[in-house]
């Protein structure tokens, strides 16, 4: 009843600022988050839990723990992304590419975690780098970055290859980057 508020007050509010929609059915105890983004639903989760721990559910206090929340979540994905950096060894790259690369940690395909796929295939890659003679480094970041379109896949229009594509074109990446990213997909255009 909190959550829900007067005449829906607070449940509106939180579907606001949070951009997903909140589902109260006959489940004790239970609420659903749905949303495309599942950044915003992880935001909203916080802030729900953080709310209840509270108690004051409150249009006021509901905004303060929604930004508490995005703050929260925004530190989590740079340190996602800075930690997935450092395990493949590839070292620092812009900012907010690192910040992309983070998002995927809230990402799942097929039942895996998007930024831990991704890992895997680095270390995989480099491997298979090394047995042929190719150059490590690039095939490494072919290999990070392959899913990064699926970061922002929801927003903007295209497939996460192509986004993906575009993306690290902005961000200046070596061409060999790319077209190491993009072999991927030619061999496993579902993956």
């Amino acid at each position: 009843g909190k959550i829900i508020g007067k005449e829906g007050r607070n449940i509106k509010t939180i579907e606001r600022l949070t951009g997903v929609d909140i589902i109260i059915d006959d489940t004790p105890e239970a609420l659903i988050i749905s949303g495309y983004d599942p950044v915003r639903r992880q935001i909203a989760r916080l802030a729900i839990e953080k709310l209840i721990q509270d108690g004051r559910i409150r249009p006021g206090k509901i905004e303060e723990m929604v930004e508490k929340a995005k703050n929260e979540i925004n530190d989590k994905i740079r340190e996602a992304g800075e930690a997935a950096l450092f395990e493949t060894g590839i070292g620092a790259v812009d900012p907010k590419l690192t910040y992309l690369l983070g998002r995927l940690a809230y990402r799942t395909s097929y039942g895996q975690n998007v930024l831990m796929h991704s890992v895997e295939m680095t270390h995989i890659a480099a491997m298979l780098a090394t047995e042929l003679g190719a150059d490590v480094m690039v095939t490494k970041k072919g290999a990070l970055f392959h899913d990064l379109g699926k970061a922002v896949d929801h927003e903007v229009q295209g497939t996460h290859v192509e986004i993906g594509r575009k993306l690290l074109q902005k961000f200046n990446m070596d061409p060999r980057v790319i077209q190491a990213m993009e072999a991927h997909h030619d061999e496993y255009p579902y993956a």
